[in-house]
Order: structure tokens, then C-alpha cells, then sequence
């Protein structure tokens, strides 16, 4: 098996894994590779670094993701968690009926494609979050 980093039309970032390169190929051409956030078929290899920047050498993959998962929640401290309200809140945003704040939830992929196709400013976060009142 071989993971990809995988990039969409709409510029959306994923990986996914395959039996080969010519697996990838293979299930691309027939559109059955699909970007997981806009349902977009429009799917190629994105560039990936396969080395840390002057080490030489690979990253452990359980530290990279420590690190990205410290990386997400530096970013998220002063956002607001909205939940499955996302979408509307980020449009009525966008749109000049609410003020502007920070704010990350959860949209369905439909709702995250018409953000994006309407020029609404959104990105997928890396590593799924858990909300505040399912916490422990």
C-alpha cells in the first residue's frame, strides 16, 4: 500500500491510500477518487516533501502528527466552537449580517462545496475535533 497526498480542483488536501501508483491512476481515470470535503473528482497528486527541511531524514509519523495536532489547537484557541451551525454562521459572516469572529464547527460536504463556491473563506481543518461538551 502507498498513501498520496491528494489535491482537488478547489485546492482541498487529502490522503489516501492505494494498492500502487497505477491503482491511483487507474481508479482516478474512472472518477471513483473523490476529494472528501466538495465531493470533487477533479483530483490529483499534490506536491508533498517527503523530508524535513535540513534534517535528512523522515519524519516519524507519530510526531509529525503530535506536532500538527499542537499546530491546530494554537490556531483554534481563539475560535469559537458553532457547531453544526458553521455553514450558516460563516455565511451571514461573509454576507455582512453578523460580525466577523472566529469560528470552526461542523458542515456537511455540500454545505462546505456552496461555501466555497460562493467565495465564502473556509478551510478544512487537518485532524477532526472533538467538541467542547463531548470532552471528558
Amino acid at each position: 500500500m502507498i498513501a498520496f497526498d491528494l489535491r482537488c480542483g478547489t485546492g482541498h488536501v487529502f490522503e489516501a491510500w492505494f494498492a500502487s501508483s497505477d491503482a491511483f491512476e487507474d481508479q482516478r481515470a474512472r472518477k471513483l477518487v473523490e476529494c472528501p470535503v466538495c465531493g470533487d473528482s477533479g483530483v490529483e497528486k499534490a506536491v508533498t516533501a517527503a523530508r524535513l527541511s535540513g534534517t535528512g531524514e523522515t519524519p516519524d509519523p507519530k510526531t509529525a502528527l503530535r506536532a500538527l495536532a499542537k499546530a491546530q489547537a494554537r490556531a483554534l484557541e481563539d475560535s469559537q466552537w458553532v457547531g453544526k451551525d458553521f455553514a450558516a454562521k460563516a455565511r451571514a459572516m461573509h454576507d455582512g449580517e453578523a460580525p466577523h469572529a472566529r469560528i470552526h464547527g461542523q458542515a456537511t460536504p455540500e454545505e462546505a462545496k456552496a461555501l466555497v463556491a460562493d467565495g465564502v473563506p473556509v478551510a478544512p481543518l487537518p485532524l477532526p475535533v472533538v467538541p467542547p461538551d463531548e470532552r471528558n
